[in-house]
Order: structure tokens, then C-alpha cells, then sequence
């Protein structure tokens, strides 16, 4: 029951948000600058492994690191579409910069930035997020952040 209406709560802010990333989409295409610095990143998560790697739950609201070498800001918008694992669509994911990792940072970590997600999509989107990683064994293996 629990993951119905998870989903169903996903599903009517994914529709909202997907109709936003399609705004901004047509904005950047026809040259006129989106309001702020809103972008589109797309991230695949193929396997649990990455999924822990990525999953920020340390920041409030919950947060996801996507490796990238386009130079961000702190507090960018952003919005993700999430390949996850086996899911058939690509999850729409508002959000904002509250992590930089540049190119070249020290332990060979990955270039990329830390999203964390908007107030509407915290608990949906975490709650399939913990769902996934809750039948891995992963908790001792490193991040991409902390």
C-alpha cells in the first residue's frame, strides 16, 4: 500500500515537474536564457552500487550527486531526470546545487555536484531511493561526497 501511494505522489509531481523541464528545454533551444540558472542534467543509475555512490541522505530533504564537468554554483536550479535501475521512465527531479567537487579534487573523487531535491519531491522520490538501497549491503562502501 505503502508503495502505491508513494508512487502515485511521484507520478503528480513528476507530471508537474516534467512539464517545467519542457519549458526550460524549449527556452535553451530557442537561445532565450531560463529564469535564474536553471539546466537539465540526466543521470543513469544502473545498479545499486551507484545509487549508493550518488544518494546524499546526510542533506535535508535528501540530494543526489551527479558527476559532470560543466561548472555549477552553489544554489543553481537544477533539474535531473533519473534513469533508475529497471524503471521504465526517466523520474523528473527538481533541485538545487548545495555541492561542487571540481575537476582535478583531491582522493580522485569525481568532478560533479551535490542536487538537493526541492521540498515537493523529498519524501517520494527518497522513499524509492531507500527502498532500493535497503536490500544492499552498501552502508561501508565509499561516495562520491562523504
Amino acid at each position: 500500500m505503502q508503495l502505491q501511494s508513494a508512487s502515485t505522489g511521484l507520478a503528480k509531481t513528476s507530471d508537474k515537474i516534467f512539464q517545467e523541464v519542457v519549458s526550460i528545454a524549449q527556452s535553451e533551444r530557442t537561445g532565450q536564457q531560463p529564469e535564474g540558472r536553471r539546466r537539465i542534467l540526466s543521470l543513469v543509475i544502473k545498479d545499486r552500487r551507484a545509487l549508493h555512490a550518488a544518494y546524499m541522505p546526510f542533506i535535508k530533504n535528501g540530494g543526489l550527486f551527479v558527476p559532470t564537468n560543466q561548472p555549477y554554483q552553489l544554489g543553481d536550479e537544477l533539474f535531473l531526470l533519473v534513469q533508475l535501475l529497471d524503471e521504465p521512465d526517466r523520474i523528473p527531479v527538481a533541485g538545487q546545487v548545495v555541492w561542487v567537487t571540481p575537476i582535478g579534487a583531491e582522493g580522485n573523487r569525481a568532478a560533479g555536484v551535490g542536487i538537493q531535491f526541492k521540498e515537493q519531491e523529498k519524501n517520494d522520490i527518497r522513499r524509492k531511493f531507500e527502498q532500493y538501497l535497503s536490500t544492499g549491503a552498501d552502508a561501508q562502501r565509499p561516495t562520491h561526497t562523504m
